[in-house]
Order: structure tokens, then C-alpha cells, then sequence
């Protein structure tokens, strides 16, 4: 059994409990009170080393402990310079290593940043927010917090459409184009579009001028290939699927100013513009391929239309581009016996002419352009390994034309045939889908000078955004916008495998709002774990440790807390605040996470940033545990005076808060808004924290932000959405006795389980809302006593024998 950060836990050790929110000065009456050097012994045991994991992220200065806590003090330095917890601390929060203690504390970053640094290339930012304040830094943040909203920046509000402005910085985003022929999961979401919004949201909140554009690619063999199997044509295909992505977008609350799509005129008047500027300066070449010919449908076939034996293997059923069960990459003209998909035909090669983008001609232009962009933009690691090593190996001509029918048509005699190939075509997508939204969309597009490129893609995408797309725009020679940076995520898996459509595993755009789960949750756990560094895995458990530790008990308990107080001892009106030396110390930490905060998305690490608006409502939720402000307001006068000033300082918090959390939850943000009626003028990001809400102002109605998501709630959902796979059915001895109430049940039915396992999680959800909201509690048994028979019927399906379920007030004892 693993230990903290890969220190092992004694055999049959029982792990205490620990409070990581907890102020340091918690512990130190344990530690104070012990003769050992240790807490529990005279050598280090399972308590020290969990201790100290505990603290060691909000504990980085030894010297800002008062002389009373020396024994925390001495105890903890030894801890740190131990062999052990060096090992840990090395390995899981500080991979750079720890140097001398002091020297750490005054240099390395805070840990929550080290690991994703050990692979980024990124500087490390100026100011860590856990470490030791300056007298200057707690003078400055006290001026700040007195100056109030006059101090903010008034909210911009941009003209329509939203177009450059001169003397402002023009932010351009796009996300990568979904290609339209499936429903994205999670993993894509997460991948291009929900990271533009977050950063778009980010843009805006910093009152910079930003336009986000995105829609579905559509062009290309994939939509033919869906359009044969379900009987449709391209455009009807097209269609539907452009409106399932826009629908699933809309829930998600993805903030486009435009969502389109690349089959539309200007596509194709854009897309033949760069063609013929790119053969006009002789950036172009002919060449012969030798491509596998149907002469039953008299057409050449696209490697999706081609299947047959695999020359690797031997599988019988791989594809003209690459085998599913061996996973090599396949020529079509390598396959054995290959056949039609369309007509069942063996087709026969046959010679054809394509065009060729001359990228070793172009190589000259985007080497320079390259490093220009390297040096004075951000892009990703793995953006920039991807890159080199495509520059490295030497580019070579690239195809850019298709024997196809659906796509833009190639503008050239003898060519006339043939449409572009998509990945010619679809970046392009971004220029007419902004032409779609506006007619002068060269403001965006033909203005390098004014405005700042931000492409969000996965990392497959790296090289088409990287130097296929900027060969085009350089060799067409017309002042176009070049991506500035280029931000790549690695992949999110789902549990322990990949997201599959056709076997039903994971959670596809289409099906997150059938959890029962809000788009805010969702958004917050995808954000949290976005892949910025390496590949990172969903998980059902970990979705629930997340909801229900950092959004219910840390961020909505602190927000919901500090609300509460205004409208319980205060009338709902924000008291008179006097300021004592340890709230000037609290508005400069708080002060310090927010610079962290914008230096983070500044650099577009949207993962860590969200750590810095975690950080403040724990710092929140401490400040309140240790001034209990619900005993002070029945004190004397000047308890009474501490617990307004706790709670005016609390509830400002939470007013940030909102404006913070707006890029990562918009409806949780609108939400805290609304509760705490936070005045417009307000909603704007700044770095500096500023009392927003002052004496005098009144609170709405305050309300609980987030729900507990149960254990029983989130395994139905992990089986429903884990592939499928139903238990085989047992003997049948003797017929299955029917539900009290309800019909007969069939045990092994597949649908039948799938079906009982959604009827179950829906009303789980329904029974916690009516918990919540403390409905009747006759309304609330009658409902819990439909859970029961639903979980009996289930139980059934699936072949159990169900046990008595009763309620849980009712059990037997």
C-alpha cells in the first residue's frame, strides 16, 4: 500500500484524518504539548508524515510562525529536511528538488504548479501567493481594499460585431473545427472548445476586445462515408450533426460570438483565393499517385471507401487508411483483396493526378516566422516539440486535392473534378466563418499589426495549425493573421481505456445533460483536469471527491457562509467594517492569489489558475473558522464589531469570487451574482482585490451553490455509461416473482437494465433536490419509497436476489 507521495504507510497503519484547510495554528497545541521531537513517538511515524503532506502546500515560510508555535515551527523544518519527505516532496510536489529550506521557500514555485512546470517551458512566475508578505505588500492591498469599486476599470461593452479597435488589444480565438460526421465526448470538449471559452470569458472579464469563432468542418470523405451508412445525403448529414454540436455546445454554455460552418460560398471564394495565389507564385506541383479505382461506381476511392485484408496481420475487415486491430497505417493499394465499401466491387489501380503544397519551397518563410512567433508568443510544449520535429525530419510536398465530390471544387482545368483535401480546406474554415459573421472579417484576418491569434486544438492538430495552415497563409502573400499562440492539450481518457461511441463507453456531448449533473459541474471537473502537461484520465470517483470536497465543502461553503451571516445577524445588509492588522495580512494573500491567478491565464494555464480560486475560499473558510463571527455576534460590543468586520471582509470575498469563477462556471458566477446582488460595474477583472460591496449594501436571497453527488448516484452512471455490458443471465429454476408493484421483470434484459439504471439515477436526483429544498417529508417518503422499488426492480434485471430496502431512518436495529 502506497503512502503520501510514495512514502509507504506501516503494514496495518490506520491513516488519521486530516484537515489540510486547517490554519497551521490548529496543530500546534498537539506539537507544542510533546517531550518527542515527533507527534506521536521519539521517531517519525505514519501521523508525522501525513501532517506534514497536509501542510507543507500552505505552509512555506517557517518565519511567519509566531514564537509561540516553535515547537510546529522546529518540527516541521526537520520534517521537510528529512530524507523521506525530500524523496516525496521531489517526486510529487517539487520535482525541480528541494534546495536548503529557506532558499525553497523564497525561490521554488508553490506546489501545485511544480509538477506541470517540470514539463513546460514556461517561466516561473514572479510571485508565489504562499509566501511570506511584505509590510509594503499588506500598505498596498489595505489602500486597495479602502479605494472600492472606484477603483475597477468600467466594463467594456463591444460594438456588433465585434470588430478591432485601434489603441485596445484585439483578441482573435478559435478552437478547432469539429469535424461534423460524430458527437464529440468529453475529451474533445475539453480539448478545444471549452478551453477558447474559458480563456475567451478570461479575455473579456479583462475588458480586452475578443472575438471566439468555431464551427463544424463538414467537408471531406468522413461526411460521405456517414451520409452511405445512414442513407443521407452530405448536406443532409451535415445538417443534423451541425445542430446536435451546436445544441451540445449551447449547454455546455460555450460563449461563441459565432458558430459555423465551412459549406457555405464564402469557403469556398476564400479557400480558391489562397489557391490561386499560392499557384500564381509557383508554390505548387503536379504529380501522379496511384490510387485504387471503383469502375463498378466509376469513381476513385477515398481510403474510408476501401476495405480488405491487412498486409500486417491479416485482419479481414481494415480500413483503406489503417488497421483497428493491429493499428498500423495502411496504404490502400497495400490491402489484400480489397473491395468497394459502396458496392462491394474489387477495385483496380489506376494512375491519377493530384496538386502538391511545396513546403520545402516554403520552409524559408516559416522557419523565420517560426521562431518569431516562438519567441513573443506562448505556445505549448508539446505544440513546439510537435513542430521541430516535423522541421526536423525535412518537409516534403503535401497533397492537397481529392478525388472526392463533396468539397470545395479546385478551381483548375484538369483539376476540375477534384475538391480540396480537408486539411487544406478546413482552416481555412476560420477566415469564412468569420466572413459569415461579419463582412469585414479582413479586420480579423488581413491585421497582423492589430490583432493577437489564439488557436486551442488537441495535440493531433499541432501540425496542421503549425506549418500547413501558416505555409498556406505565407505563400499566399496577403497580410494574414498568423496564429501568436498556439495552445495544445494532451488527451483525457475515460476511467481506464478510451471513449468509444459504437461500444458505449464514456460520455459523449450529447448525454452529459441526461446525468442529472449540471453543465457548471461538468465544466469545473473537465477544467480541473485538463491535460496541459501529459494525458490525464476521467474518473467517476474522482468527479465526486471533486464536486463534493472542493465545490460543496470549500468553494459553496465559504460563499453560501459568508452570505448567510450578512442576511442572519446583519438584516441582509453589509456591516461596518475596522480593519485589524491580520484582514490587511488576509487582503494581501488574497491580493497575491489574484496576480497569480492572471499571471497563470495570461499564459493560458486554465488548470492552474482554477487552483488559485480554490486557494482563496480555503483561505476564506479558515478566516471564518478562526473568528467565529456566529459567537462573537452574541459578545459584548466589540465581538459584535469583529463579527461584522469578519463578515463584510468574508462577503467581498465571495464578491471576487464570483468575478473569478465566471470563466469556469458562468451559471455559478450568475448565481453569486444574483445572491449577493453584485452591481454590474463590478463584473470586471482587476489585480487588485477591492471592497466591492460596502457598508450598507443589501444582499438577496443567499442559497446553497452546489449539491452532494451520492456514491449510489454515481455508480449507476458508471455503469450505464462503462460499455453496456450486461451480466449473463443465470439458470432460470423457477420464474422471476413480480415487484410488488409493477410489471414482471426479465433478468438479463440489456435494454431493460440500461433503462432501470437511468430510472434509478434520475430519481436518486430527485429525492436529494427534494432534500434540499426540505420539502414535506411526506412528499419525501413517497418519493424515496419509488427509489426503493426502482433499485428492487433493477436488482432483479440483473438477476440478483434483491434484499428488503427500507428507508434509512427506518432500518431495524
Amino acid at each position: 500500500m502506497g503512502g503520501f507521495g510514495g512514502l509507504p504507510f506501516p503494514q496495518g497503519a490506520v491513516c488519521p484524518p486530516v484537515f489540510p484547510e486547517a490554519e497551521p495554528s490548529a496543530w500546534a497545541g498537539a506539537v507544542s504539548r510533546l517531550d518527542a521531537a515527533f507527534l506521536a513517538q521519539d521517531t517519525q511515524s505514519v501521523a508525522d508524515v501525513v501532517v506534514w503532506g497536509a501542510l507543507f502546500p500552505v505552509l512555506q515560510d517557517e518565519a511567519s510562525l509566531s514564537n509561540e508555535l516553535q515547537a510546529l515551527r522546529t518540527w516541521f523544518q526537520t520534517m521537510t529536511l528529512s530524507e523521506a519527505c525530500r524523496k516525496a516532496a521531489d517526486s510529487v510536489l517539487m520535482p525541480k528538488g528541494l534546495l536548503e529550506f529557506k532558499s525553497y521557500l523564497q525561490k521554488q514555485p508553490p506546489p501545485c504548479l511544480a509538477v506541470e512546470r517540470a514539463t513546460s517551458n514556461e517561466p516561473e512566475e514572479e510571485e508565489a501567493s504562499e509566501r511570506a508578505l511584505t509590510e509594503e505588500e499588506i500598505r498596498a492591498a489595505a489602500d486597495a481594499w479602502a479605494r472600492g469599486a472606484a477603483a475597477l476599470p468600467k466594463p467594456w461593452c463591444p460594438q456588433k460585431p465585434v470588430l478591432p479597435v485601434e489603441g485596445m488589444r484585439n483578441v482573435l480565438i478559435t478552437s478547432a473545427l469539429p469535424y461534423v460526421n460524430n458527437v464529440p465526448h468529453l475529451g474533445n470538449i475539453i480539448g478545444c472548445v471549452l478551453s477558447a471559452d474559458t480563456f475567451a470569458r478570461y479575455c473579456r472579464l479583462r475588458n480586452w476586445n475578443t472575438l471566439y469563432v468555431c464551427g463544424t468542418d463538414e467537408y471531406g470523405t468522413a461526411t460521405e462515408t456517414k451520409a452511405v451508412e445512414e442513407g443521407l445525403t452530405p448536406r443532409e448529414i451535415c445538417d443534423k450533426y451541425n445542430a446536435i454540436h451546436a445544441d451540445i455546445y449551447r449547454w455546455f454554455h460555450i460563449s461563441f460570438d459565432y458558430f459555423g460552418r465551412t459549406t457555405t460560398p464564402h469557403q469556398t471564394t476564400i479557400a480558391q483565393d489562397i489557391f490561386q495565389r499560392l499557384l500564381a507564385r509557383g508554390f505548387l506541383l503536379q504529380d501522379t499517385v496511384e490510387q485504387l479505382q471503383c469502375e463498378g461506381c466509376q469513381r476513385f476511392l477515398a481510403d474510408r471507401f476501401v476495405e480488405g485484408i491487412c498486409p500486417f496481420c491479416g485482419y479481414e475487415e481494415a480500413r483503406g487508411d489503417q488497421c483497428d486491430k493491429c493499428g498500423k497505417l495502411i496504404n490502400a493499394v497495400e490491402l489484400k483483396r480489397p473491395q468497394c465499401k459502396l458496392c462491394r466491387g474489387v477495385p483496380v489501380v489506376k494512375p491519377t493526378q493530384h496538386l502538391f503544397l511545396d513546403l520545402p519551397k516554403l520552409e524559408e518563410q516559416l522557419e523565420p516566422w517560426l521562431e518569431h512567433s516562438w519567441s513573443s508568443g506562448d505556445w505549448t510544449a508539446n505544440a513546439r516539440y510537435i513542430t521541430r520535429s516535423w522541421i526536423r525530419d525535412g518537409l516534403k510536398p503535401r497533397c492537397i486535392t481529392r478525388d472526392l465530390k463533396w468539397g470545395t471544387p479546385v478551381p483548375l482545368d484538369g483539376f476540375r473534378d477534384k475538391v480540396f483535401y480537408v486539411w487544406f480546406d478546413a482552416p481555412i474554415g476560420y477566415l469564412s466563418i468569420t466572413a459569415n459573421y461579419t463582412d469585414q472579417w479582413e479586420k480579423w484576418w488581413k491585421n497582423p499589426q492589430q490583432v493577437e491569434l489564439y488557436n486551442f486544438m488537441a495535440k493531433d492538430n499541432v501540425p496542421f495549425h503549425s506549418v500547413i495552415f501558416p505555409c498556406s497563409l505565407l505563400g499566399a502573400d496577403d497580410n494574414y493573421t498568423l496564429v501568436n499562440h498556439l495552445i495544445a492539450t494532451e488527451y483525457l481518457n475515460y476511467e481506464d481505456g478510451k471513449f468509444s461511441k459504437s461500444r458505449g463507453v464514456g460520455v459523449f456531448g450529447d448525454m452529459a445533460k441526461d446525468t442529472g449533473i449540471p453543465a457548471d459541474i461538468w465544466r469545473f471537473y473537465l477544467l480541473y483536469l485538463r491535460p496541459e502537461g501529459q494525458d490525464s484520465a476521467f474518473s467517476w470517483s474522482d468527479l465526486m471527491l471533486k464536486n463534493n470536497s472542493e465545490l460543496l465543502n470549500n468553494l459553496g461553503n465559504f460563499i453560501n457562509r459568508a452570505g448567510m451571516f450578512v442576511c442572519k445577524f446583519f438584516g441582509g445588509v453589509v456591516p461596518d467594517m475596522v480593519l485589524t492588522a491580520d484582514d490587511k495580512r488576509l487582503l494581501a494573500r488574497v491580493t497575491l492569489e489574484l496576480r497569480q491567478y492572471h499571471q497563470l491565464l495570461e499564459k493560458v494555464r486554465i488548470r492552474d489558475a482554477l487552483r488559485c480560486i480554490l486557494s482563496i475560499s480555503r483561505h476564506g473558510n479558515q478566516y471564518i473558522q478562526v473568528n467565529e463571527p456566529w459567537k462573537r455576534i452574541k459578545g459584548n460590543e466589540e465581538d459584535r464589531q469583529r463579527a461584522g468586520t469578519v463578515t463584510g471582509v468574508a462577503v467581498n470575498m465571495a464578491s471576487l469570487l464570483a468575478v473569478m469563477v465566471q470563466p469556469y462556471m458562468p451559471s455559478v458566477s450568475l448565481a453569486i451574482q444574483g445572491q449577493l446582488c453584485i452591481p454590474p460595474e463590478c463584473f470586471v477583472l482587476s489585480h487588485i482585490f477591492t471592497c466591492t460591496l460596502p457598508p450598507g449594501h443589501r444582499v438577496g436571497t443567499v442559497s446553497p451553490l452546489f449539491q452532494k453527488l451520492e456514491n449510489d448516484q454515481i455508480e449507476a452512471l458508471r455503469k450505464r455509461f462503462g460499455g453496456g455490458q450486461a451480466k449473463p443471465t443465470p439458470p432460470a429454476s423457477a420464474p422471476v416473482p413480480a415487484p410488488a408493484s409493477g410489471p414482471v421483470v426479465a433478468p438479463g434484459d440489456p435494454q431493460l437494465i440500461q433503462e432501470l439504471t437511468e430510472q434509478v439515477a434520475k430519481q436518486g436526483n430527485h429525492v436529494r433536490q427534494l432534500k434540499a429544498n426540505k420539502a414535506e417529508k411526506a412528499e419525501i417518503d413517497a418519493e424515496v419509497a419509488k427509489l426503493l422499488e426502482l433499485k428492487k426492480q433493477l436488482a432483479l434485471a440483473e438477476g440478483k436476489s434483491p434484499e428488503v430496502l427500507v428507508p434509512k431512518g427506518k432500518r431495524k436495529k
